[in-house]
């Protein structure tokens, strides 16, 4: 069997629980590297995560096409959220691709831990590029709130 992989990142964000969980899900095409980070044919313009289980989160680009990311499988506001991540190994849509994102917002006196767990990467042999990824993205995520 092969070795579990993930991505495990954290970050400490000086506001509430609440105000940390609605940026981080109302507000990801604020935060997210939209021009470098994309795997639609058009480069989008902005992200969304849809706020229930079952909703979809992906990219919109400027002539109205989305591209899936994947969907929420759980929606706890304001503790937690993880969303499927269903792209490739070659950064395509692929609703088979069996990844998750989890995501928990863990109060600290005055302050929230985000703690990011990116799990079953075993078969897209992308953790060195996600690893890279992710703590620019949080960085990014936490400029925003102290906006």
């Amino acid at each position: 069997m092969p070795e579990a992989l993930a991505v495990h990142q954290e970050i400490v964000v000086r506001v509430a629980p609440e105000r940390a969980f609605a940026v981080f899900t109302e507000r990801i095409g604020a935060w997210w590297q939209l021009g470098d980070k994309h795997i639609g044919a058009t480069p989008p313009i902005g992200a969304e995560i849809e706020p229930w289980v079952g909703g979809r989160w992906f990219e919109r680009a400027a002539d109205g096409t989305e591209c899936p990311w994947g969907h929420v499988r759980v929606w706890e506001p304001p503790d937690r959220l993880v969303l499927s991540w269903e792209i490739s190994a070659d950064w395509r849509p692929d609703p088979s691709a069996g990844a998750e994102v989890e995501i928990r917002f863990l109060a600290e006196e005055g302050a929230t831990r985000v703690v990011l767990d990116h799990r079953g990467l075993e078969t897209l042999q992308v953790r060195d590029t996600l690893n890279g990824g992710w703590p620019g993205l949080l960085l990014a995520y936490a400029t925003l709130l102290e906006d």
